[in-house]
C-alpha cells in the first residue's frame, strides 16, 4: 500500500511540496489542483510527482452533482466532467465525488437520497458524466457516505450494474460505510465483506477512524486514528492484499501539524505492510 494525506502541507513549489509529502513518509498523494488551473503548473506538479515516486491517487470533485436546480445541476455537472477530464490526463487512479443529496446541505442526509427516483438520477448522473469526459486512463468513483447511495458493498455491486460503464470503479472510505452496530463491532466481517465483493475495482482508501459515544442513543462519530476503534491495521493489510500500490489517504484533520503527527502514528501502527 501507499500511504498518503489529503494535505499539500503549506510549500512554495511543486519541488517543495513533493519533497514534504517524501519526508512525511508518503507514496501517494491527492492532486492539489484544479482543473482550470493553468496547465503549465499542472504538469509542474505532474513532474515533481512522477520525480518523487508519488502516486496521484484521486483528483477530488466534492460537489453535488443532482443538485434539484437545473442551472446548479449543470454547473456541477460540468465540474465533474472537468476534474474527471484533469484526472485523465495526469494519469490519476480515480476522480472521487459523492452521489450527491436532494436538500441544500451538499453532502446532507435526506430522507428523499433513497427514494427510486434519486437512484435512478444518480446513475444517469455517473453515466453522462463517464460519457462526456471520454476517458481512458482514470476512472470515475463515488466515495460512500453514512447517508448516501451506495450504502454498503452490495449496493456498490447494484450500482456498478445499473451505471453498466467500464470507467465507473470504487472509492473505499470504509468508515463511512460504519453506520451500525452490526458493522462496528463486526468490522472485521465487514472489511472481508468489501473486499470480497468490490476487490480490484477498489482504486483508491481513505483511512481515519470511528468511536462509539457512551451517550444514548446509537452515536457513531469519526476521529482520527487512534482515536477510535476502528482495526486500521486489519483494514489496511485487506487492501493491501488486493493491491500492492493501493493508495491509502488520511483524511479530515485540521493542521499541517496533525497530519504530520497522525501519519506518523499510521507508519508505526502499519509498519510492515
Amino acid at each position: 500500500m501507499r500511504l498518503g494525506t489529503s494535505s499539500p502541507l503549506k510549500h512554495d513549489s511543486p519541488e517543495q511540496w513533493a519533497e514534504k509529502q517524501v519526508e512525511l513518509g508518503c507514496r501517494a498523494i491527492v492532486f492539489p489542483l484544479l482543473a482550470n488551473d493553468p496547465e503549465e503548473k499542472i504538469e509542474e506538479y505532474v513532474k515533481a510527482a512522477e520525480a518523487n515516486d508519488l502516486l496521484i491517487a484521486e483528483v477530488g470533485i466534492w460537489r453535488n452533482a443532482i443538485a434539484a436546480d437545473p442551472d446548479d445541476r449543470k454547473a456541477q455537472r460540468d465540474y465533474c466532467v472537468r476534474q474527471l477530464q484533469l484526472a485523465d490526463r495526469i494519469g490519476a487512479r480515480c476522480a472521487v465525488n459523492v452521489a450527491g443529496a436532494m436538500g441544500p446541505r451538499w453532502d446532507g442526509h435526506y430522507k428523499e437520497n433513497f427514494t427510486r427516483e434519486t437512484r435512478e438520477e444518480i446513475v444517469k448522473m455517473v453515466q453522462e458524466i463517464i460519457d462526456r469526459a471520454e476517458i481512458t486512463n482514470t476512472y470515475f468513483t463515488l466515495e460512500p457516505m453514512p447517508w448516501m447511495v451506495p450504502t454498503g458493498p452490495e449496493d456498490y455491486v447494484r450500482l456498478i450494474e445499473e451505471v453498466d460503464r467500464d470507467r465507473f470503479a470504487v472509492h473505499m472510505d470504509i468508515i463511512n460505510m460504519t453506520n451500525s452496530f452490526e458493522r462496528y463491532y463486526g468490522a472485521e466481517q465487514f472489511i472481508d465483506r468489501c473486499a470480497e465483493l468490490l476487490g480490484n475495482r477498489i482504486r483508491s482508501c481513505h483511512i481515519k477512524d470511528v468511536h462509539l459515544k457512551e451517550e444514548y442513543t446509537f452515536q457513531l462519530e469519526e476521529c482520527a486514528p487512534g482515536k477510535g476503534e476502528f482495526p486500521l491495521r486489519y483494514y489496511v493489510e485487506k487492501m493491501n492484499s488486493i493491491d500492492p500500490d493501493m493508495p491509502v489517504i488520511l483524511e479530515h484533520l485540521n493542521t499541517d501539524e496533525d497530519y504530520i503527527y497522525y501519519m506518523n502514528y499510521l507508519k508505526e501502527v502499519l509498519n510492515g505492510i
